[in-house]
């Protein structure tokens, strides 16, 4: 699953040459790091995340589009620049897989393994959501103001005319 969420991860880096313009690593990098992009990758598998500047990969992936959506963290260093390309260092992976990456519109790229651009990501740039408003720690409103049977006006009278 994490070799999953790397490689759609390093979509985020990466594109098919069929489209667009192709991404150095560097402009790659600066068009990807630090904000969320939503993809969907050739074989169904989707999901959301953000690549820091670290080359670390925190997000969601949901293998095939089917089952349980899984939240996975990839250390600093995961995603780097190696030469002339964007590649992806996995613990457990026998190989260093790099990407293409082509940007397709202004908030959107395709990512696809070296030598296999049918194995592909399309992803979107998310607008985050605003966090939700809270109430401050420790406020809470206060209870209403008791409210006296007989109105001020009346009060005042009704005293005024017993003390006689």
């Amino acid at each position: 699953m994490h070799v999953r969420f790397a490689f759609a991860a390093m979509g985020l880096v990466a594109a098919s040459p069929m489209m667009a313009e192709p991404l150095n690593p560097e402009t790659a990098r600066a068009f990807i790091v630090g904000k969320v992009f939503a993809y969907n990758c050739f074989d169904g598998t989707r999901g959301a995340g953000r690549i820091y500047n670290d080359g670390s990969v925190a997000g969601s992936i949901q293998v095939r589009g089917n089952g349980p959506v899984h939240h996975v963290v990839l250390p600093a260093g995961t995603l780097r620049v190696k030469g002339r390309s964007y590649c992806a260092s996995l613990r457990g992976l026998p190989i260093e897989p790099c990407f293409n990456v082509n940007r397709t519109t202004e908030a959107s790229f395709r990512g696809s393994l070296y030598g296999l651009s049918f194995a592909y990501c399309d992803f979107t740039r998310s607008i985050p959501r605003p966090a939700p408003v809270r109430a401050a720690w420790g406020l809470r409103p206060s209870p209403p103001l008791s409210q006296p049977s007989t109105p001020l006006s009346l009060r005042a009278t009704l005293d005024d005319s017993s003390g006689q």
